[in-house]
């Protein structure tokens, strides 16, 4: 039996909506990025804290966009428009949850033999102690819950409006993972875990009726990630 979207999940917003925050998106990097360059020159910090400074700069443009658009056209609040709510159903079990998911997803990873690639941008963001600060905060923080109100929060509900709660989980799932292909060189089994991965964070939301609750695994998946990948360096 296919589970119901609750009252919380069913948007206001339409796909015109969705248009116009992507429409904004190509700008909004450009403008935030040429910002970057300007107020980026931070004592011992190289490039890719620059990179990282825009980074921030264009979640705060884009978010603050739909903000907007939500005050403005709707007349809604933006938190609790994208599902957030806290505390929520299962809170402790997200906290803890986040490493037995890293361990899952790496036993997958191996089993279909993903193939090892070298990124040269996560080497960067060891450069100097600046970038590794904001790069840690971007990881744990600002990484999941950014995408976490894009996907879980903006994209899926209206993919389920439409198609239902499974077809709309696998469909933020899969997008999710297609926009990490370029980093990964468009190695489709890394795209097939990242999948994985957003198919479990939209299931978490669905179940707990809060994008907190995706948020929090999602974080504490990426802390786990980064301290495997840490040690590795060290």
């Amino acid at each position: 039996m296919t589970p119901d979207i609750t009252p919380d999940e069913r948007p206001f917003w339409t796909y015109a909506d969705l248009l116009v925050f992507i429409g904004l998106a190509f700008p909004s990097l450009l403008v935030a990025f040429l910002m970057a360059r300007v107020l980026g020159h931070v004592p011992g910090a190289g490039k890719a804290f620059t990179g990282l400074l825009g980074q921030l700069l264009w979640y705060i443009l884009i978010f603050g966009s739909l903000f907007a658009l939500f005050k403005l056209r709707y007349e809604r609040p933006f938190w609790r428009s994208l599902g957030w709510k806290f505390p929520f159903r299962g809170a402790g079990l997200c906290l803890l949850s986040g490493p037995f998911m890293a361990l899952g997803v790496g036993a997958l990873g191996y089993a279909i033999h993903t193939p090892i690639i070298k990124l040269p941008m996560f080497d960067q963001m060891l450069s100097d102690r600046p970038t590794i600060v904001l790069f840690c905060i971007f990881v744990v923080l600002l990484g999941p819950l950014c995408e976490e109100l894009a996907f879980r929060g903006f994209l899926m509900p209206l993919l389920m409006r439409s198609f239902g709660v499974v077809a709309g989980i696998a469909g933020s799932a899969l997008l999710f993972g297609g926009l990490h292909a370029f980093e990964y060189q468009w190695s489709w089994r890394h795209v097939l875990l990242i999948s994985t991965v957003g198919g479990i964070l939209g299931w978490v939301r669905h179940a707990a009726g809060s994008t907190a609750a995706s948020t929090f695994l999602h974080s504490t998946y990426n802390l786990t990630q980064l301290a495997v990948f840490l040690a590795q360096k060290q």
